[in-house]
């Protein structure tokens, strides 16, 4: 007897309810794994954006303290090594430990520049690095130690202080793209001429081309074909400059204290666990910017990871020939503006950085972009990064008169060194560190204020921190 035909066979029915199930299959875009032909240019958008920045204090500290070439050289490689390995930790780190796990970049700060060249004037010349590197090691082992206080006082960074550092974020750090715009170099004979004013408006011309007329992906690499273009534009004016290459060793790993061991000098660590501290403060302001962007807010624990990750980078970074290392606020601005979250993007840069640690002549490469052009793009950038504080204020509750006092001067502290970099000439060298600093200066005005009318002797006042998705 013939069998009844057999039905095409059922998928197993899910447990779930068709809701909850994709949202457990749903991936976080802070956690998606790109195909390679979006992360590869989404990572060269991210090394572009910062390689001028990475090899500036290597660059200004080494001229001040009388190096060559080929040791200016190895400092660069180590400052790209380190911020290898600083940027590798941050983004894939071990969970609940060490690395915020956000798309993050670390690297050798600037804002270290002014302290360190003062440690270079009291030293002799041989014992300056040895004198530096100590006191950036003590600073290192200072970030550590006091880190998760940064964490755990997170509920006093509402929306409205996180929206004012943002936007100060953005704001303080124009004249760097401005400079780069008229060439970079101010002793140069042609900086600010039309010519470099061009370039970098023709840069930017073309971003903006590629951000109204582009779709999807082209939208996204917008700033990477900017930097493309804009550099073969220069090269039949001859304003890319191909010495760097010719010039460069194929291969320069540092060598552990290969300038002398560490002198600790107490003068010099306290001026650079001053400077740490700001840097701690921009830190978690960037964490905190980015956790806003990525639409996964940073928590306590978060931003503790992240500040360990700082700490461990500086302490480290002296073995090598590196600096104070902390976050990169124009690849804050890469990740607002092309919209690309993956960690893993960073991840791939941070990689990337290593190998051009490694090979100094492949970092050559990369500096061939001339200054005007990437002040071009630089200019979208660190725009996009006030626009996200903006829209972070937004949400503040500007409708309160206290809120828009709070905001009013601590916008107002965070331009005085930006509008009068001469006003606080007067003060101690240690006040002059903290409030020379726009970013940190406002953002300490903020919190002050934040606690004047929405902690202290209030209650059912207080602003509604951040908190963690």
């Amino acid at each position: 007897m013939a069998q009844p035909a057999k039905g095409p066979a059922k998928a197993p029915c899910s447990t779930l309810p068709e809701h909850i199930e994709d949202a457990v299959t749903s991936v976080h875009p802070v956690d998606e794994k790109l195909h390679p032909s979006r992360l590869v240019p989404a990572a060269l958008q991210h090394i572009a954006a910062m390689y001028a920045g990475v090899v500036t204090p290597p660059l200004i500290i080494g001229q001040a303290c009388g190096l060559d070439l080929a040791a200016r050289t190895r400092l660069i490689a180590a400052s790209l090594l380190i911020a290898g390995i600083a940027t590798l930790i941050q983004t894939i780190g071990v969970k609940g430990v060490v690395g915020n796990r956000l798309p993050f970049v670390n690297a050798a700060s600037s804002a270290g520049i002014a302290p360190i060249l003062a440690i270079a004037e009291t030293n002799d010349q041989g014992s300056q690095l040895p004198a530096i590197y100590g006191a950036v090691m003590v600073a290192g082992v200072f970030c550590l130690a006091i880190g998760p206080f940064f964490g755990r006082l997170l509920r006093f960074f509402p929306p409205l202080v996180t929206g004012v550092v943002i936007t100060l974020i953005g704001v303080t750090l124009m004249p760097v793209p401005v400079g780069w715009a008229q060439g970079g170099d101010k002793a140069a004979a042609d900086f600010g001429s039309m010519g470099n004013l061009a370039l970098a408006g023709f840069t930017l011309v073309v971003i903006l081309l590629m951000q109204r007329f582009g779709k999807g992906f082209l939208k996204q690499v917008a700033l990477l074909f900017g930097l493309l273009i804009g550099t073969l534009a220069a090269i039949p004016f001859g304003m890319a400059d191909f010495s760097a290459i010719t010039s460069a060793p194929v291969a320069a790993l540092p060598a552990p204290f290969a300038f002398g061991a560490p002198v600790f000098q107490p003068a010099a660590i306290l001026s650079l666990c001053i400077v740490m501290l700001v840097l701690m403060t921009e830190s978690s302001a960037g964490m905190l910017a980015l956790g806003e962007i990525c639409d996964r807010r940073a928590d306590a624990k978060t931003i503790t990871r992240g500040l360990r990750t700082d700490g461990l980078a500086t302490l480290i970074g002296p073995v090598f020939g590196g600096f104070p290392t902390s976050a990169f606020a124009q690849n804050v601005g890469v990740v607002s503006l092309t919209r690309v979250r993956s960690r893993y993007v960073v991840a791939v840069a941070g990689a990337t950085l290593l190998i051009l640690g490694a090979f100094p002549v492949l970092g050559a490469v990369v500096s061939l972009v001339p200054m005007p052009v990437l002040g071009g793009a630089g200019i979208v950038l660190f725009g996009s990064i006030a626009v996200s504080g903006i829209r972070t204020l937004s949400e503040a509750g500007l409708d309160d008169s206290s809120n828009i006092i709070l905001v009013a001067v601590a916008l107002g502290a965070g331009i005085i060194p930006l509008a009068a970099p001469t006003f606080y000439a007067e003060f101690p060298a240690w006040a002059q560190t903290v409030l020379g600093s726009g970013i940190s200066a406002g953002a300490l005005v903020a919190v002050a204020l934040n606690l004047f009318f929405h902690h202290l002797g209030t209650r059912g006042r207080t602003a509604p921190a951040l908190k963690s998705s």
